[in-house]
C-alpha cells in the first residue's frame, strides 16, 4: 500500500467527506501535507480528492456508484483505495456499509446524517471572524478521534477472540463464562450460547443475553418477565439466588454479587425457557 506524502483538497467550506478523507489519510500518515485551495497546483505530486474531477473526486458525470447503487463521495473513495490495506477486507467491507456509506449518501443527496451534521456545525458561523481553514483543522482531529477509537476497539476485539474462543471450547454450550470482561458478541453471537457470565465493571458478575443475531436483537433466551426491574429482596425470593440484586426491565441482563450466582440465573432462564 503505497502511502501518500502529500494531499489536497478543497478549501472554504467543508463537508464530512473532505473532512473524514483527510482524517482517514492523517491515520494512514501523521506525517502527511494537506493542503485546501480552490484549483489544484500544475505541479501537484500527491493525492487530490474532492476537488479536481480525478480518481478521488465525485462532481464529475460520470461520477462512481457501488453495486447497491449508494454513490461515492471522497470518504469513500479515499476508503476502497486505502481500506482493504488499513483494516483488511472483512471489516473494511463492514466499515464501508455501515459507516461509510451513510456519509457518502448525506453528502450526495442530502440525506440526514447526525454525523454529517456535526461535522457541518464545525464550519464557521457569519459572524465568528474564524477561518474556514482553522475550523477545518479542529473538524479533522475529531474525525480522526472517531476512527482512532474505532480502529482501536476492532483491534481489542480481535485480540479478545483467543479468551472467548478458550472459554467457548470450555463450557457447556449453553451458558458462557468469561474469566474477564471482554468484547464477545461477534463471536458469540449464532452459537449455541444463550447466557454469558462475566466480571462486571461495576462489581459482581453479569449474566447476559445472547441476541439471535448481529442485526436482530432480539434475546435467544430472556430473563423470566416476573424479575425484569424488580428490587434486591425481591429477587431473592423469587428466585432463591442469594446474591442476585438486579434484573435489567428488557430482560437481557442480570448482576449478582457472586459469579455461582449469576450462573444460576442464567441456567434457571434456560431451564423456564425450555418448559414454556
Amino acid at each position: 500500500m503505497d502511502i501518500p506524502l502529500r494531499g489536497f483538497t478543497h478549501g472554504s467550506k467543508f463537508h464530512s467527506d473532505d473532512v473524514f478523507a483527510t482524517a482517514f489519510l492523517k491515520l494512514l500518515n501523521p506525517g502527511i501535507e494537506i493542503q485546501r485551495g480552490f484549483e489544484v497546483p500544475e505541479d501537484f505530486d500527491g493525492i487530490v480528492y474532492d476537488i479536481g474531477r480525478g480518481k478521488f473526486d465525485h462532481h464529475q458525470e460520470d461520477k462512481e456508484y457501488r453495486n447497491n447503487g449508494c454513490p461515492y463521495a471522497a470518504f469513500g473513495l479515499i476508503w476502497r483505495e486505502f481500506g482493504e490495506g488499513y483494516a483488511g477486507k472483512e471489516e473494511a467491507a463492514r466499515f464501508d456499509a455501515k459507516f461509510v456509506q451513510p456519509l457518502d449518501e448525506s453528502d450526495n443527496t442530502g440525506k440526514d446524517n447526525l454525523l454529517a451534521d456535526i461535522i457541518d456545525e464545525f464550519n464557521p458561523g457569519w459572524d465568528s471572524g474564524l477561518s474556514y481553514d482553522e475550523c477545518f483543522w479542529k473538524a479533522v482531529d475529531f474525525a480522526k478521534q472517531i476512527l482512532d477509537n474505532h480502529f482501536k476497539s476492532v483491534a481489542g476485539i480481535s485480540r479478545a477472540g483467543k479468551i472467548v474462543d478458550k472459554a467457548m471450547d470450555e463450557c457447556d454450550g449453553s451458558v458462557l463464562v468469561l474469566p474477564q470482561f471482554v468484547p464477545w458478541k461477534g463471536r458469540v453471537t449464532g452459537s449455541s450460547y444463550k447466557f454469558v457470565v462475566y466480571p462486571s465493571s461495576r462489581g459482581g458478575y453479569g449474566a447476559q443475553g445472547v441476541s439471535v443475531s448481529m442485526d436482530d436483537k432480539t434475546l435467544v433466551c430472556p430473563f423470566p418477565a416476573e424479575w425484569c426491574g424488580k428490587q434486591p429482596e425481591e429477587l431473592v425470593k423469587l428466585t432463591g439466588i442469594p446474591t442476585l440484586r438486579f434484573c435489567h426491565p428488557n430482560a437481557f441482563l442480570v448482576v449478582a454479587d457472586r459469579q455461582e450466582d449469576a450462573i444460576k440465573a442464567a441456567e434457571m432462564a434456560v431451564r423456564q425457557e425450555l418448559h414454556k
